[in-house]
């Protein structure tokens, strides 16, 4: 008997391996049924799924045996490893130097025929073989070889979807521990920040109606400043907390009317008598998200009237469906935003105005954040100076019906 080599890129080889998590877990049909496959195409009565260890050979499927372990200085799997763009084919162990007088042929399970196609990783380690042994000499057949090359080929892709699934499932726990921290952080973001805050204002209260006649002009616009100030950090509390809320969002899909969104945002708005809005092409029933057309709608809505230079904003929205997608243009005749600003409008904490109560650059973040998650999407589109803004809405519909009449 000769012992077989070991692989000249063994560590890295065994490191591969044991990145599987694969080692001395419990048997799964998945390869079960390979090895079942492959002991009836090769007409043998054993067919193993051989991962080479350390010391050892490990059988994540063992169809026809006993055992899950062997030694691995008496494995033929071993010897296959070192040959890893070949079949090792052994036809008579008895007539073979290398075998003739190994325990595992002069005994149980007594292996006289052995065949095994390499499990070659994609980063070409070889971590083992799907073998089929038999207790008497034989051949293979070209198309038996073949066909065992290819269940070889699905033990090895198996292998890597589990990898994978196990690397989804640990990003999955990392998501939680992040979700768990975003609300850790909510809460004390709610508690540490906002009281001091709120002191703050209820104080600059006293002091305006009941010290009003002592407070200079001076003191009085530092205290105003301090108000401000106070407001604006508040702002920002509730906007991120909403921000953290809204990317945890489940996103449910719901059969609404489209017309009926942009009329009960604008029914909301609180200077909705100063708004006008012209739907074009919206009066029709679509399947999406809801939350996500309404929180598209109050966020543009709110700052076309908030950064409007006419007696009357005007609102223009209008929809098409392509290709399983909506797609809405939304136009106002305010000021406008020009395009190089493309980029910025859509950054959490990022304002083209200045930063107050009112404008703390959160809310297209949180538009664009929860289309995002939709694999949708909201552009700003190039417009005319001072012809309004042109902003661009895309996400994934289920059903489209007809037009209501």
């Amino acid at each position: 008997m000769i012992k077989p080599d070991i692989p000249y890129n063994e560590k890295e080889r065994i490191k591969a391996l044991h990145n599987l998590n694969i080692l001395d877990t419990l048997e799964e049909d998945a390869y079960d049924q390979l090895t079942l496959i492959a002991s009836q195409i090769c007409d043998v009565p054993i067919a193993l799924v051989s991962l080479i260890d350390s010391n050892r050979q490990w059988f994540k499927s063992h169809n026809g045996l006993d055992v899950r372990e062997t030694p691995r200085d008496l494995a033929f799997c071993a010897h296959a490893i070192n040959k890893p763009n070949e079949i090792l084919i052994v036809e008579d162990a008895t007539k073979d130097e290398r075998f003739y007088n190994n325990p595992l042929s002069v005994g149980a399970p007594n292996v006289i025929f052995y065949a095994g196609a390499p499990l070659i990783t994609a980063d070409g380690f070889c971590l083992g073989t799907l073998c089929v042994i038999d207790k008497k000499p034989r051949k293979l057949s070209l198309t038996q070889t073949t066909a065992l090359k290819a269940i070889a080929d699905q033990v090895l892709a198996q292998l890597e979807l589990r990898r994978k699934n196990l690397i989804l499932i640990e990003k999955i726990k990392i998501v939680e521990k992040l979700n768990n921290d975003l609300d850790t952080f909510s809460y004390q973001l709610s508690h540490s920040i906002q009281e001091p805050m709120r002191d703050i204002l209820s104080l600059i209260n006293f002091l305006k109606e009941n010290d009003a006649d002592k407070i200079s002009i001076s003191l009085r616009e530092k205290i105003e400043q301090i108000e401000n100030s106070a407001n604006y950090g508040l702002a920002l509390v509730y906007s991120s907390i909403k921000y953290i809320n809204i990317s945890k969002e489940n996103i449910n899909f719901s059969e609404f009317n489209l017309e009926d969104i942009a009329n009960d945002v604008l029914n909301n708005s609180v200077n909705s008598n100063n708004l006008k809005l012209e739907l074009i092409n919206c009066n029709r029933i679509v399947s999406t998200s809801k939350y996500a057309i309404q929180l598209a709608f109050q966020h543009l809505m709110s700052d076309s009237l908030k950064f409007s230079n006419k007696n009357t904003c005007v609102i223009s929205i209008s929809s098409k469906i392509k290709n399983d997608r909506l797609f809405i243009d939304y136009k106002d005749n305010g000021p406008g935003i020009e395009i190089k600003y493309a980029h910025k409008i859509f950054e959490i904490f990022e304002t083209l105005n200045s930063k107050s109560e009112t404008s703390v650059g959160i809310g297209l973040a949180m538009v664009r954040t929860i289309l995002n998650k939709l694999s949708g999407n909201i552009r700003l589109m190039d417009s005319e100076s001072g012809k309004g803004v042109h902003f661009n809405i895309d996400l994934p519909i289920e059903i489209q019906k007809k037009t209501i009449n």
